[in-house]
């Protein structure tokens, strides 16, 4: 087996939080296994290229259930036994099987078709709130892009309206943490306050998904334990708003630095499905997967990544691979992008993906629409990125029409 250094990714661009495309594409070129540190200086191992990273998605020796196998430290500031971690995207096979059988019912298409017109309501009214405005500018991720999908998926669960800042705070520290402290500090305020709305839903339960799921039992009797109904209400909050909130965010820069496609797609929205899944192809919510755990020694391409050790998937360079897509760096909203994994494969496909991608085709829709003459407002290189490698998105995204 070949032994490697441990690769810096900032040392091989300062630029890799804003733009880690080349440095992925210099490490596929080398191998589909690094062993890198972090932007954050964390060490770990990063898989690359779209065969390899489909592979190690359904490698059962990288292990998603940290609370069992591993030291939940490794990875996250908080207490091994976490219920606010006790959900699916932290679980394997048969537990993984059997807590996303328990909430997909709730995930079918006819379900989220149903939410179409909600979702427009919610849209029209971030705009008109949006565009009320004299000064015709504003910051479209914290007046559109973050306060939509947030509205939907609290709307969804049932969480009341007075408590969906705190909830924003919350998800940004748990999944690009400011500081080890804020970050334990988020997991322990959202988990008490979770407590404390499933003790009212059981009492009062209503037509939302929380209290769909306080009662849901399947065939066999099974059901969700108290912590696992706290663990996947915090799963279901958290990744409903992050992706869809940085794809509206990350599709609007594609469409800005590309004003040919743009054009095009304002002259014919019979092209928005194709261009929605060219912008999680081109720049996804989801730079890579949360962290897994390999189980045993595992050698991918001539590489052995120790047991114990944390693997990353980098389903951002699988996208922009050459062996998979022609001319991957163009950004075409015409393009053939099946094959692309932006909401990951396999077992832990993500379960959100078409609530993402009707919000996602509504919101991009309706903006375009209402505002015909829609701008940046700032230098793209003077963005303020989300830290880490798990959202890829930006803080802000100043407009003007």
């Amino acid at each position: 087996m070949t032994a490697r250094p441990i690769v810096n990714l900032l040392e091989l661009s300062p630029e890799f939080v804003r733009d880690p495309y080349p440095v992925y594409a210099r490490l596929r070129a080398e191998a589909p296994v690094h062993h890198v540190r972090a932007p954050d200086g964390k060490e770990l191992w990063l898989v690359v290229g779209h065969d390899a990273c489909r592979a190690a998605f359904t490698d059962p020796r990288l292990s998603r259930d940290w609370r069992k196998s591993g030291d939940i430290s490794q990875i996250v500031n908080t207490e091994q036994d976490q219920p606010a971690l006790a959900h699916m995207l932290y679980a394997d096979p048969p537990d993984h099987t059997r807590l996303r059988r328990l909430v997909a019912r709730e995930f079918t298409p006819r379900r989220i078709d149903a939410l179409a017109p909600r979702v427009q309501e919610i849209t029209d009214e971030l705009l008109d709130a949006m565009l009320a405005g004299d000064e015709r500018r504003a910051d479209l991720i914290s007046s559109f892009a973050f306060p939509l999908p947030m509205t939907v998926i609290c709307e969804l669960l049932g969480v009341p309206d007075v408590d969906r800042d705190a909830f924003g705070g919350w998800s940004n520290e748990m999944v690009a943490r400011t500081s080890l402290e804020a970050e334990a500090l988020a997991f322990q305020e959202m988990t008490a306050y979770i407590v404390e709305l499933i003790a009212a839903k059981r009492a009062n339960p209503g037509e939302d998904l929380l209290s769909a799921m306080i009662h849901a039992v399947d065939g066999g009797g099974d059901r969700l334990s108290p912590d696992e109904l706290i663990g996947m209400s915090v799963l279901l909050l958290v990744a409903g708003h992050e992706t869809t909130a940085n794809l509206i965010g990350n599709g609007m820069r594609a469409l800005f630095a590309h004003p040919d496609q743009l054009t095009s797609l304002r002259a014919d929205f019979g092209l928005l499905d194709s261009a929605v899944e060219e912008m999680l192809r081109y720049d996804g919510p989801v730079e890579t997967c949360t962290d897994r755990l390999a189980l045993a020694d595992v050698e991918m391409g001539g590489v052995t990544i120790p047991a114990g050790s944390t693997v990353l998937i980098a389903m951002a360079d699988a996208d922009r691979d050459p062996q998979r897509f022609k001319d991957p760096s163009r950004f075409d909203i015409r393009r053939d992008t099946r094959g692309h994994i932006a909401f990951g494969h396999g077992l832990h496909h993500c379960l959100g993906a078409p609530l993402a991608r009707l919000e996602g085709r509504i919101a991009i829709r309706t903006l375009l629409e209402r505002c015909p003459g829609l701008r940046p407002d700032a230098d793209e290189t003077e963005l303020p990125w989300i830290p880490g490698m798990l959202i890829r998105g930006v803080r802000t995204l100043p407009v003007r029409w």
